[in-house]
């Protein structure tokens, strides 16, 4: 397929596709399914090798968000019955994190809900980072607060955090459907903020909210704009209880569509596999490594995933490797922009394209043929049954899965 041979060798070359050839990728058709995936996987590889970085999440402060975003299970008026608790001691937090990094994971995600955080909860956050640094050699920790106000970043920063993460979630023209409380620009200003100060940025997207094929290829070239180091790619978990119970849009295919999509416009770039590999990919998840090279390990935030050793298995099982904490998860062009972010070199949020990140076009025709299937509905059986709350680890006196 021509399609794909032009994506591999621009995803080689660090070298943007047009909307056209991203538009094209979620056209494709099932048939062409394992073609598209090993397109993309050549991709990953070229930057990734084999490497699964593994990533655990752990929920600092669960439920009772005064923001109103429709996707999410701790929103302002949410009915769904998920784990309900104020902030984690630091020593709660270190430990349910030390959980993780047993399982094998290299990077522990400190989030908590809410608009953002008060000085005093980035103090409170900042004693989490150093407790869970003291007592982890070498693990990385990320941030994920909400939106940022000026100077939190660094004092994040300099309390040992090297990430942070806010997700722009979906395109700037359907934000307002999904959200009132806050705007796409807020979201945006946060991850410059993030990278302003020196952290990694962490942004990804959910899909499966209802949205269109430009809508994603929009997020995902906006994200490329952005700059940011990781970025994961969400799969909508239909909470009962939220406006978006019955939004069931999603199959396997083409949720695999979408992360080789993402791989071919953010190829060098860590593309993490996150919340809702189970509900949606189901038994694809190994597909889904060929793509994307980092995982979450066990539960979300306020639902239940995989058996911690499960992912562990399946990693094994599909030739893959789980990747240390003395290997740089990032290209060296890349962790190389990372490290001189502050200076405003690559990686400041600019996205002019300059030589160290990958060449960036407009968008004009290459002159490539591209072949598209028709478009067609693709829509999945609604499986709440897959849908499990969480129920242990974090703000429980039960066992963490990892």
């Amino acid at each position: 397929m021509d399609l794909l041979n032009t994506l591999v060798d621009k995803g080689l070359r660090r070298e943007l596709p047009t909307r056209e050839e991203a538009l094209a990728v979620l056209a494709t058709s099932d048939d062409d399914l394992l073609e598209v995936v090993a397109a993309a996987g050549k991709v990953r590889r070229q930057w990734f090798g084999r490497r699964v970085k593994l990533n655990y999440l752990v929920n600092l402060k669960s439920g009772l968000c005064p923001e109103d975003c429709s996707y999410c299970s701790q929103r302002l008026g949410s009915k769904a019955e998920i784990l309900k608790y104020t902030w984690l001691k630091p020593d709660e937090a270190s430990k349910a994190a030390a959980a993780g990094v047993a399982g094998g994971a290299k990077r522990v995600c400190l989030v908590a809900s809410g608009r953002g955080p008060t000085d005093r909860d980035v103090a409170r956050v900042s004693q989490t980072i150093e407790a869970i640094k003291e007592q982890n050699e070498g693990v990385e920790v990320c941030a994920c607060l909400g939106l940022l106000s000026d100077g939190q970043a660094e004092r994040l920063r300099d309390a040992g955090a090297d990430a942070y993460n806010h997700n722009l979630n979906t395109s700037e023209g359907t934000y307002g459907d999904i959200t009132t409380t806050h705007t796409y620009a807020d979201r945006v200003d946060t991850v410059q903020k993030a990278h302003a100060a020196g952290l990694s940025a962490c942004s990804g997207l959910i899909a499966g909210m209802g949205e269109r094929d430009e809508d994603l290829v929009d997020v995902v070239f906006s994200l490329r704009e952005l700059d940011p180091d990781s970025v994961p790619v969400n799969f909508l978990i239909p909470f009962e209880g939220t406006p978006l119970a019955k939004e069931w849009n999603l199959t396997p295919q083409r949720a695999l569509r979408i992360l080789a999509m993402v791989r071919f416009v953010c190829p060098d770039v860590e593309v993490r596999l996150a919340g809702g590999r189970e509900v949606h990919l189901r038994t694809l998840q190994p597909l889904a490594l060929h793509l994307a090279n980092s995982i979450f390990l066990g539960d979300y935030l306020t639902s239940e995933g995989q058996a911690g050793k499960a992912d562990l298995d399946m990693i094994a099982d599909a030739g893959f490797e789980v990747e240390g904490t003395d290997t740089t998860t990032l290209p060296e062009h890349r962790a190389d922009a990372a490290a001189g972010a502050v200076a405003g070199g690559c990686g400041s949020g600019g996205g002019g394209g300059c030589a160290p990140c990958g060449d960036t076009e407009t968008g004009t025709d290459t002159g490539t043929a591209v072949e598209t299937a028709p478009e067609t509905e693709s829509v999945s059986a609604a499986r709440p049954d897959l849908v499990a709350v969480r129920r242990r680890g974090a703000g429980t006196d039960l066992a963490p899965n990892a």
